[in-house]
């Protein structure tokens, strides 16, 4: 590429304008009936994800983090409980667990793929051990198998944190049906986004998807009636316009995001640098494609240089966040800490044309 050109980590201006047509139709109808909450987009787009993901319920919420918090509640997880999960994630994973009045328990992570890795979750497991929460990082799929195994064996519940992974799948199975509840974050960057706050919870459960609607909507199961503390955490009737619409564009996001992949990872192993994992067992939908170098300052000056995105997700393990070391409590989880110092996040949609792909690789390999 010639010039001086901007790419960012995300161009949702450029996705916005192929779908605008059909975005401002659908808003316009839901601004003629005034049908704001909880009106028939909402129950559609509830619908065709549960359609999608192969569950029986998809429940919308206000956010991501939301829908963690409703699924501990709905998973019978509370105060005294313990939850394992990763360090090697964004805080809302841990938030939520708070949030109900648990403790997280912090395991270290698989080397290659950044996820839980399940041999130190047994080793962690304890009599106060409720739950476990994987998160399919950057749109990897955690090892479901194995932690599946581990739940039953120990009678514990799986959490599924699905707020970066909507279209990925293991042995065909979509993450958010393999645990007793999935929580989607619909952020704006995500591979399924709107255009503001919004989070959903999977479940095959019956009791499970009751118990969010009624957690959702300030603890009521019919109006004005109140069986319990709850939340006002309901998906935005306009926002589901927006998820509804991108949905039915949600494989070509995908696959069109799995091209960037691997256009990189063929040119950046030749460059002695490690790519994301990929062992075919399931497959990764990249809503970050996430590096490791040791010459992670180099390489990003080299990018902001060029006006180039890049960004580190993420660079404080949460067993290192002041939030949990205040207490003076000091944890060391070795391969959590070491990726966080070497991991670097490139830019990745589904618009992203293969001439800035290879500017991008060219800054790189300048850089190095």
């Amino acid at each position: 590429m010639k010039g001086n050109t901007v790419i960012p980590m995300v161009d949702l201006q450029g996705q916005y304008h192929s779908i605008k047509d059909e975005i401002e139709q659908g808003m316009q109808a839901v601004l003629h009936s005034a049908q704001f909450i909880l009106g028939p987009n909402v129950r559609a787009f509830e619908e065709e994800v549960a359609a999608y993901l192969g569950v029986k319920h998809a429940i919308g919420c206000a956010s991501g983090t939301d829908a963690l918090h409703l699924a501990l509640i709905a998973a019978g997880v509370g105060e005294g409980d313990e939850v394992i999960t990763t360090a090697f994630t964004f805080i809302a994973t841990a938030e939520a667990i708070l949030y109900v009045g648990a403790t997280p328990v912090f395991v270290d992570i698989d080397p290659r793929t950044f996820n839980l890795d399940p041999n130190r979750v047994e080793a962690a497991i304890t009599p106060k051990t409720k739950a476990i929460i994987p998160v399919h990082l950057f749109g990897q799929p955690a090892d479901m198998g194995a932690l599946q195994g581990l739940a039953a064996q120990h009678h514990l519940k799986i959490v599924e944190d699905c707020a970066q992974s909507f279209g990925a799948s293991i042995s065909g199975r979509q993450t958010g049906s393999l645990g007793v509840a999935g929580a989607f974050s619909f952020f704006p960057s995500k591979n399924l986004g709107c255009y503001g706050d919004g989070g959903m919870v999977s479940t095959d459960s019956d009791e499970v998807a009751a118990h969010i609607r009624v957690l959702r909507n300030h603890g009521s199961w019919q109006q004005y009636h109140h069986s319990e503390l709850g939340f006002n955490s309901r998906l935005d009737e306009l926002q589901a316009v927006v998820l509804r619409v991108k949905l039915k564009r949600i494989e070509t996001y995908n696959q069109g995001r799995r091209r960037v992949a691997q256009r990189y990872s063929a040119a950046l192993a030749e460059m002695g640098l490690t790519p994301p994992f990929e062992d075919g067992l399931g497959r990764h939908v990249y809503h970050q494609y996430t590096l490791l170098t040791e010459r992670r300052d180099a390489i990003m000056a080299a990018l902001r240089a060029g006006q180039i995105g890049c960004a580190v997700y993420y660079p404080i393990p949460l067993h290192r966040q002041e939030l949990f070391t205040a207490s003076g409590a000091w944890q060391t989880l070795p391969v959590a800490e070491s990726v966080a110092a070497r991991c670097l996040s490139l830019p990745i949609y589904p618009e992203l044309r293969d001439d800035q792909i290879d500017h991008i690789l060219e800054t790189i390999r300048g850089a190095l």
